[in-house]
């Protein structure tokens, strides 16, 4: 897939701790056709390169179509953080969340509520994209809150995992 050209397109070297952190993600997505649920997963690091929440696509397993993994992530790391006592949980403004496949519309608006001020991720969504595909969210002006866009990190090992999953679903 081709990139858009308005994002920050970090492969094919990547940035060594975006590769580790995917590799992370891809390891929650390849948990997720267990539930045969799309292989999807995310993680979101702490400035310190701690993991604090983690998540993979559960939309079947729970019966609910929020349960995107870069949702669950976001909402582990709020807990973790409140458990910590660390900020007010919600802001997660010193974070980067890691993801194997472009957040969509609704992934993208918790993004910007979070205040979440780096994505990286790894597969291009040319159909649902929301971070420079087919919507811009996360860079939108208009709102309240943007983030840094590193997309195509180990995109095609991520984007490999799309296709198997659905070559199998066919």
């Amino acid at each position: 897939m081709a990139a858009p050209e308005s994002a920050l397109d970090a492969s094919p070297h990547g940035t060594p701790p975006f590769e580790a952190w995917m590799r992370l993600a891809i390891q929650e997505a390849e948990a997720a056709p267990g539930t045969g649920d799309v292989p999807i997963g995310a993680v979101l690091v702490d400035p310190a390169g701690k993991v604090i929440g983690a998540g993979r696509n559960e939309r079947e397993a729970l019966g609910d179509p929020t349960a995107h993994a870069e949702v669950l992530a976001i909402r582990a790391a709020a807990a973790a953080l409140r458990a910590e006592e660390r900020g007010d949980g919600w802001r997660l403004q010193d974070c980067t969340l890691v993801v194997t496949l472009e957040p969509c519309a609704m992934c993208a608006g918790a993004v910007v509520l979070a205040r979440i001020p780096r994505v990286v991720f790894g597969a291009w969504d040319e159909k649902a994209g929301a971070a420079g595909s087919v919507f811009d969210i996360l860079r939108e002006r208009r709102l309240n809150h943007r983030s840094e866009v590193y997309g195509g990190v180990l995109g095609e090992e991520c984007g490999e995992l799309l296709r198997e999953f659905f070559a199998a679903h066919r």
